[in-house]
């Protein structure tokens, strides 16, 4: 639980524009340096070795809150699910099924919505089926 919220607070400060600015600095300062360290392999290594570090740790970052806001996405279009009578209630279940049935699912859902538009004001206009 710690690291969840530690995670969400580093988030938070990573995506700020003051972090953003921040970074834009030292890589500014790093390269007014070049000319003192005469751009040496060191000199080079020191920001590779820095952005390497940086992104490694970025991604479980990142992951961790994309999973969390996910989870919380999934949790509302559960409950609107449940609250709407004509759904079907089936659907809550869908993280069980495998790739193969997902996709079957999909291809229903698809044909169910085969013919129809939606208007600019927001109705659905049923077009005429060609008869074959």
């Amino acid at each position: 639980m710690k690291f969840a919220k530690i995670s969400q607070k580093l988030a938070l400060w990573a995506g700020s524009p003051r972090t953003f600015l921040g970074a834009i600095v030292l890589i500014f300062l790093w390269g007014l340096s070049g000319p003192v360290f005469h751009f040496d392999d060191t000199w080079q290594l020191i920001i590779n070795t820095s952005t390497t570090i940086i992104t490694f740790l970025m991604v479980f970052l990142i992951q961790n809150t994309q999973n969390r806001d996910t989870d919380i996405l999934h949790l509302k279009v559960d409950e609107l699910l449940r609250v709407t009578k004509e759904a079907q209630n089936a659907m809550l279940g869908l993280e069980s099924l495998d790739l193969k049935q997902l996709e079957a699912l999909r291809k229903q859902y698809r044909q169910l919505g085969e013919g129809e538009t939606i208007s600019l004001d927001g109705t659905v206009v049923q077009e005429p089926r060609s008869r074959i």
